[in-house]
C-alpha cells in the first residue's frame, strides 16, 4: 500500500466496539472483495471492502474476518484467514501478509491460513446459536453484481440452517458513521492531498486546455502524495457540463469566459475526501458568475451553521431549502409567485438545487449513518449546495468536508482549500 501503516490500536477499538453490540453466544464473519474481471487476464485494480477493513486494518485479497466474543478458548474470539503466501507468490504478485504481519497491521494473534476456515469455522459454530451475516443495506446501494460476501451468506445459511441470522450492517450503520480520532486524522489527510491537487489546478489552468488534461493534474499530485487516486469517479465540468450533475466524460475544451465545476477528491489509506470548487477558466469571474457564486458560498455557510448535535436529517434540508430560496429569489431566477405556487413535495427551489446538500463521509465517500437518527459528535459530513443555470450556461457547487462538534460549529476539514471568490482569482493570476 501507499499510506503509511495505520496505528492498529484504531481496529483494535473498533473491533471492541462492534463484539460489544453483538448478541450472546454470536458469531460474525466479513469478507474481503472479489478482484473482479474485465476480460482475457485483465482485472480491475483491488479495492477492499470496507467493513473489513474497519474491523482489522487487512487490506487484501481472500481475507476473511472471524469475531466470536463468548468463543470458550480466546484463540477462537478473534481469528484472521488469509491466502497462504509463499516465495512464488511474492515474486509474480508481491509481498502479501505473513502471520506476523497481519498481527502488526490488526492486532489480531489468531492467524490462520484460508485453507482452513471452513473447519474453524464448524467448531466455532459449534459455540453459537447466531450468526450475523454483512450484507449491504445502505440507503444509495444498487449491486447487480454477486460479491464474495453474498456468495459466502448464501454458502453460510444453507451450511447451518439452524442458527438464528442477524446482521452486522444495522451495527456498522451507527458505529462507522462516528469518527475516531485516528480516522479523523486519516480523512484530514485525504483533505490536506487534495488542496494540493486544487492548488496545482489553480495555476495550470487556462483557456484552451482540455477537461482531461486538469484531470491528469489532479491525479498527478494525488499519487506523488501517497493517495492511490480518486475517491470517486472525477467531475471535471467546464462551461454548461456543469449542469449535468454526474458528469464524467471530461473530454471538453475549456474556453474563454466560461466556469468550470470540480467535484473531485483524493482518497487516502481508503478515506474519502469529497470536494466541490468551481472557478473561472479566463481567471475572473463576470459580474454575474460571481453574483451566483457567492449566492452559493453563503448558502454553504450558512447550512454548515445547521449541523450541530441533535440535528435530523430531513429537518436539516428542508432549512437548507429556504436558505436557498432566499437566494434565488435575490439573484431574479425565483419571485415571490413561485415560491407561493410551489409544490410542496417539489419546491420552487428545486429548478436550480436538485439535490441533496450532505451526506455521511468516510470510508466510503457516501459512507454510512443512519438517516433517521439525530446527528451526532463525530460524524463527517460534505456540505455541498449548488445553482444550476442552464439558460445561462453554467453551474456552480462548493463543498467542503465537516466534523460535527460537541458544540458550536463543525470544524472544516477543507478550510485550508481556496474558496472565496477574490482569493481564488488571485491565485490564478500570481
Amino acid at each position: 500500500m501507499k499510506y503509511h501503516q495505520i496505528d492498529r490500536n484504531l481496529f483494535i477499538k473498533n473491533r471492541k466496539k462492534f463484539t460489544a453490540e453483538m448478541k450472546p453466544k454470536s458469531v460474525a464473519v466479513f469478507n474481503s472483495n472479489d478482484i473482479y474481471p474485465i476480460s482475457a487476464d485483465s482485472t480491475i485494480p483491488f479495492q477492499q471492502h470496507r467493513d473489513i477493513f474497519y474491523l482489522s486494518g487487512v487490506d487484501q485479497e481472500e481475507s476473511i474476518l472471524l469475531l466470536c466474543p463468548d468463543a470458550p478458548y480466546e484463540h477462537l474470539r478473534e481469528i484472521l484467514f488469509l491466502r497462504e503466501t509463499n516465495e512464488h507468490i511474492a515474486v509474480w504478485e508481491g509481498e502479501k501478509l505473513t502471520k506476523d504481519r497481519a498481527f502488526e497491521v490488526s492486532g489480531i494473534k489468531s492467524v490462520y491460513w484460508l485453507q482452513d476456515f471452513e473447519k474453524v469455522l464448524f467448531e466455532v459454530m459449534t459455540y453459537c446459536d447466531t450468526m450475523y451475516i454483512n450484507t449491504n443495506e445502505h440507503y444509495r446501494s444498487s449491486v447487480e453484481t454477486e460479491t464474495r460476501e453474498a456468495r459466502f451468506v448464501k454458502w453460510w445459511k444453507e451450511k447451518y440452517p439452524a442458527h438464528q441470522v442477524a446482521k452486522s450492517n444495522p451495527i456498522l450503520q451507527r458505529l462507522r458513521s462516528i469518527k475516531e480520532s485516528e480516522e479523523l486524522d486519516l480523512l484530514q489527510k485525504a483533505c490536506d492531498i487534495t488542496e494540493k491537487g486544487f492548488r496545482r489546478v489553480l495555476s495550470f489552468t487556462k483557456p484552451g486546455v482540455m477537461e482531461y488534461e486538469i484531470e491528469a493534474e489532479f491525479i498527478h499530485e494525488f499519487i506523488r502524495n501517497r493517495s492511490k487516486g480518486f475517491a470517486y469517479g472525477p467531475i471535471i465540468a467546464s462551461g454548461a457540463n456543469a449542469n449535468v450533475l454526474h458528469y464524467v466524460e471530461n473530454n471538453q475544451q475549456c474556453r474563454e469566459g466560461e466556469l468550470i465545476l470540480f467535484d473531485v477528491g483524493a482518497e487516502y489509506a481508503n478515506y474519502s475526501s469529497d470536494m466541490s470548487r468551481t472557478i473561472p477558466v479566463s481567471g475572473r469571474f463576470t459580474d454575474r458568475q460571481k453574483e451566483v457564486y457567492n449566492a452559493v458560498l453563503r448558502v454553504k455557510d450558512e447550512a454548515t451553521k445547521l449541523l450541530v448535535p441533535g440535528t435530523l436529517w430531513k429537518q436539516y434540508h428542508v432549512e437548507v431549502g429556504k436558505i436557498m430560496t432566499s437566494e434565488l429569489l435575490d439573484l431574479g431566477l425565483l419571485d415571490k409567485a413561485d415560491v407561493q405556487n410551489e409544490n410542496p413535495d417539489w419546491p420552487a427551489y428545486k429548478k436550480y438545487f436538485m439535490h441533496g446538500t450532505s451526506h455521511h463521509l468516510g470510508l466510503d465517500t457516501h459512507d454510512y449513518g443512519l438517516l433517521v437518527e439525530p446527528m451526532k459528535p463525530n460524524m463527517v459530513f460534505t456540505v455541498e449546495p449548488g445553482i444550476y443555470i442552464p439558460a445561462e450556461g453554467f453551474g456552480i457547487r462548493l463543498e467542503d468536508d465537516v466534523v460535527i462538534q460537541e458544540s458550536g460549529e463543525p470544524f472544516n476539514l477543507m478550510r485550508n482549500i481556496p474558496i472565496e471568490a477574490d482569493e481564488i482569482e488571485s491565485l490564478m493570476n500570481q
